[in-house]
C-alpha cells in the first residue's frame, strides 16, 4: 500500500527536467548568457510552467536589455506565484527601462504591500517620482 506521501510524480520528463533545469543554472552561474538561454528555452518547451526557469530566461533577456521580453517572462512567472518580489522588482526595473513608469510604480506598491521595508523599491520610486 502507498501512502499519500509515497506517491511517485506523474510527470514523465521529471528527471529529464531536473536535468536540464540544473544544467541551464550551471550555465547561467557561469555567466555563459547565450547557451543559458537556449538551455532555458529548451526546458520550458517541456516544463512551461517552471517558475524558476521563466524567471531566470527572463532575468537574461533583462541584461541583454531586451526588456520586452523579459517582462513576458516576468508575468508568466508571476502567474504562477505573484508574491515574488524578486520577479516582481526586475519586471519594475524593465518597465522603467521601457519609459513604462506608471506599470513600474505599480509592481513597487506590489512589493511594498508584501515587504514594506524593501530598500531597492525606496530607490526607485524616488527615481520614478513615485514618492
Amino acid at each position: 500500500m502507498t501512502g499519500l506521501f509515497g506517491r511517485t510524480s506523474k510527470d514523465p520528463n521529471l528527471k529529464t527536467n531536473v536535468k536540464k533545469f540544473k544544467e541551464f543554472k550551471k550555465l547561467l552561474q557561469a555567466k555563459k548568457y547565450d547557451e543559458s538561454l537556449k538551455a532555458g528555452l529548451i526546458l520550458l518547451k517541456t516544463a512551461p510552467n517552471h517558475h524558476d526557469a521563466l524567471f531566470m530566461v527572463g532575468s537574461i533577456y533583462y541584461l541583454k536589455n531586451k526588456h520586452r521580453l523579459a517582462v513576458s517572462y516576468f508575468d508568466k512567472s508571476l502567474d504562477i506565484g505573484e508574491y515574488d518580489v524578486d520577479v516582481l522588482l526586475l519586471k519594475a526595473y524593465s518597465h522603467q527601462k521601457l519609459g513604462e513608469h506608471k506599470r513600474a510604480i505599480s509592481c513597487c506598491e506590489k512589493i511594498l504591500e508584501i515587504d514594506p521595508k524593501n530598500k531597492p523599491v525606496d530607490g526607485l520610486l524616488q527615481e520614478l517620482g513615485g514618492i
